[in-house]
């Protein structure tokens, strides 16, 4: 008979195309792995992969195995769940997050979840939106943590917080003596905002209206920290969002903090999951923590 762990292999080959490192994502040998896909192949009656000494591609039949065995998977990971009970995070769970939240959140929500769910197993997977609403849809995440508004046709968006963006120069650049700044002001300022494909970018650009990214600096910024050493460096200046200003410029006595004098707030942050997701109390439970956190 098929089993899971064949389906389980071969959803690994699928998702990385290369036999040895699907072997060492599921924590065999790449002989058992192979000898498994065999075997699956062989009670199938037809092949999924084709392979030879450089590639492994994925046969148009074998695709649609490996659709169908992906919803078998989170169709029995969603019934082991219901059978788990006992406290919320106290088994293997799979979060992703965004980059312009991670650094910033994790070190405040971490400590509280170890302390309250010591037998608590959570793995952080770090990548931009795009990629965590295709992981959450697909089963390999439980749920993810973006800023929004962002789209997930087909999930469940749940937020649980919100916060405006500031405005970062150095002392004693025009407008640093005032207590808010406009999207007109901010014109004047060379912003610097992170490259294409951070929704960060988007969000701001939605804020403040502006149809296309001003400033025209030499390089882009794939980081809020690499953006903060631009602004030390008298390169221009940005906006970032209220949870990371403790973190990248509290220690800092050259720059200065103004608040975005736009329609609050800037942007909402949300965890977002499949319909039918069957560990809501963990949602839940890690939504009770983040509030907590995110207040301090």
């Amino acid at each position: 008979m098929i089993t899971t762990k064949q389906l389980t292999y071969a959803l690994a080959v699928e998702k990385t195309l290369h036999f040895k490192k699907a072997a060492e994502a599921c924590h065999i040998s790449q002989s058992a792995l192979s000898t498994a896909l065999n075997e699956l192949e062989k009670q199938l009656g037809f092949t999924i992969f084709e392979r030879d000494n450089k590639k492994v591609l994925l046969t148009p039949i074998g695709k649609e195995v490996l659709d169908r065995a992906r919803v078998i998977i989170q169709e029995i990971n969603d019934l082991q769940s219901l059978a788990d009970g006992g406290d919320p995070l106290n088994f293997p769970m799979t979060i992703g997050i965004i980059p312009t939240i991670a650094p910033y959140m994790l070190p405040r929500i971490l400590p509280d979840i170890n302390a309250k769910y010591p037998k608590s197993e959570i793995t952080v997977v770090e990548e931009q939106s795009h990629v965590l609403v295709d992981m959450v849809r697909n089963g390999e995440l439980d749920t993810a943590v973006l800023a929004m508004p962002y789209p997930c046709d087909g999930l469940m968006v749940m937020d649980f917080w919100e916060e405006d963006f500031y405005w970062i120069a150095t002392k004693g650049a025009a407008h640093t003596d005032q207590q808010e700044i406009t999207s007109d002001e901010l014109l004047e300022s060379n912003l610097m905002l992170l490259k294409e494909g951070h929704c960060l970018k988007d969000h701001i650009l939605q804020a403040c209206k502006f149809p296309e990214p001003p400033g025209n600096h030499g390089f882009s910024a794939t980081s809020l920290h690499t953006l903060i050493q631009m602004v030390r460096g008298e390169m221009g200046t940005t906006l970032i969002p209220e949870m990371a200003l403790n973190q990248l410029i509290s220690q800092d006595d050259n720059l200065t903090t103004v608040h975005l004098d736009e329609p609050s707030p800037h942007r909402k942050i949300s965890f977002i999951m499949r319909p039918n997701y069957t560990r809501m109390r963990c949602i839940e439970a890690l939504i009770e923590l983040s509030k907590l956190a995110l207040s301090h």
